[in-house]
């Protein structure tokens, strides 16, 4: 587990792909974007291969702040490890330590995501109706509150 690089950014996009056929995935561009633009990106690798990788940013400071997590991803074939479970600690420790509200959003269908997010404390706080593209999914938003 370290943070994302920009040479990582290839390996993303290939992700991408695989976890989101039916929608807009991220570019290698989006996520040398990202990263280059200084917000949290961390990676998980097996075998010197990256196979997660999650990004949170910060979108209001103090005296309230808030942050929003981008993106969790982890490789088909290693879900089910509590992979994604580590990245999404890794975000929200920064959030933590400076007390942030965290939101996110996440496609209604996608139970197993959901339930992992319940379970760290998000609660569903409204529905975006055709969130996604070009699927026209619905997502749900999550939020949060801050922990000091």
């Amino acid at each position: 587990m370290g943070p994302l690089l920009r040479a990582d950014a290839e390996r993303c996009a290939e992700l991408e792909e695989l976890l989101f056929p039916g929608d807009d995935p991220w570019s290698a561009q989006a996520f040398r974007d990202e990263i280059g633009a200084g917000h949290v990106y961390v990676g998980v690798r097996s075998e010197g291969t990256l196979v997660g990788y999650a990004g949170l940013a910060f979108t209001a400071g103090p005296p309230q702040p808030e942050a929003e997590v981008h993106t969790i991803g982890v490789d088909p074939a290693h879900q089910g490890r509590g992979l994604g479970r580590v990245l999404l600690h890794r975000l929200l420790t920064p959030a933590d330590e400076v007390g942030a509200t965290i939101f996110l959003e996440v496609r209604t269908d996608n139970e197993p995501a959901r339930r992992l997010y319940e379970s760290e404390g998000f609660t569903v706080v409204g529905v975006r109706k055709r969130y996604y593209r070009p699927s026209g999914a619905d997502a749900y938003t999550m939020r949060r509150d801050a922990r000091a």
